[in-house]
């Protein structure tokens, strides 16, 4: 499981730049039965566009190069 979490540590950092450009960042929280739980701060909090952040950006990316993720939720 460690690997796992790393490996989804990993996969955030790659797209975290991204998101800070914008003014918000995006934190790991949990990783439970193939859902990763992840909490968004700054410019993110309110943003119209965080459904498609969560879904077309973090969600895509994590489940191509982490097979263990089913799915990606706000906590």
């Amino acid at each position: 499981m460690d690997n796992v979490l790393e490996r989804i540590e990993q996969t955030i950092n790659k797209i975290r730049p991204y998101i800070r450009r914008d003014g918000g960042d995006v934190e790991l929280i949990d990783f439970t039965d193939g859902v990763v739980t992840v909490r968004m701060y700054g410019a993110c909090v309110g943003c119209m566009a965080l459904d498609y952040t969560l879904t077309e950006g973090i969600e895509a990316i994590l489940l191509d190069e982490v097979p263990e993720v089913k799915s990606v939720k706000l906590g």
